[in-house]
């Protein structure tokens, strides 16, 4: 069974995380409040998030600021970025949020639909990242077994072949995501994404592949970095 995923809400003001929550409650995934940039660094020491929603106009530590440690922090530093904003100062403020490490910029008040959709793709390729670590992570042990002359028992290629099974599910999620994504004319950072998502999983196929009887090789698991 597959855990939810973690969103970030980011918002000095308790009635916009409450309008946050309303709008991204039908994805039926956590979402985790924080009134502070302070407070949001504290969550993400401790818990992985698919996606933040940052404010931009904070009193102490604002919302560039604070996406600023995220980004300078290893654990945290490739979890996306929308920034929220009240505020419009023209092209240059715009570019500092992407500056800052952001993946997209929102105006408010926004499109409710918009911003949910949004969200959901970078919830999708956080899903799919999980089950691919999974996969890697069965084939890891499988290697090891087949270092000690597991490979070719029944075992073993009952465990291939849910492996190849379960693989197979998530590459065409994938497919149909990156489908999803060319049709909708999505942020490039997501495109990005999902793409080096496919990189990974054509690397544990081959892996994978290599260990069918009769291939004689001993592959390794492509990093899931």
């Amino acid at each position: 069974m597959v855990q939810k995923a973690k969103i970030l809400l980011v918002d000095d003001r308790p009635e916009n995380l409450l309008a946050l929550e309303a709008i991204l409650s039908a994805l039926d995934q956590t979402l985790v409040r924080a009134s502070s940039g302070e407070e949001a660094l504290k969550a993400l020491l401790t818990d992985d998030f698919a996606v933040i929603l940052l404010d931009v106009q904070m009193p102490g530590m604002d919302g560039f600021e604070t996406a600023a440690h995220i980004k300078r922090r290893e654990r945290t530093r490739d979890i996306p970025i929308i920034f929220l904003t009240a505020i419009n100062h023209g092209p240059h403020h715009t570019f500092r949020g992407y500056a800052a490490g952001a993946v997209d910029y929102i105006s408010k008040p926004f499109d409710p639909w918009v911003l949910r959709a949004k969200v959901s793709v970078f919830v999708e390729l956080y899903m799919k990242n999980c089950q691919l670590r999974e996969q890697a992570a069965l084939l890891r042990l499988q290697l090891e077994g087949g270092g000690k002359g597991a490979v070719g028992g029944k075992e073993s290629a009952g465990l291939l072949a849910e492996l190849s099974a379960r693989l197979a599910a998530v590459e065409e999620q994938a497919e149909a995501l990156s489908k999803q994504l060319d049709d909708e004319s999505a942020d490039a950072a997501a495109v990005a994404t999902a793409a080096h998502l496919e990189r990974k999983l054509t690397g544990l196929r081959r892996a994978l592949d290599a260990l069918e009887p009769g291939t004689g090789g001993t592959p390794s698991v492509p990093s899931q970095n």
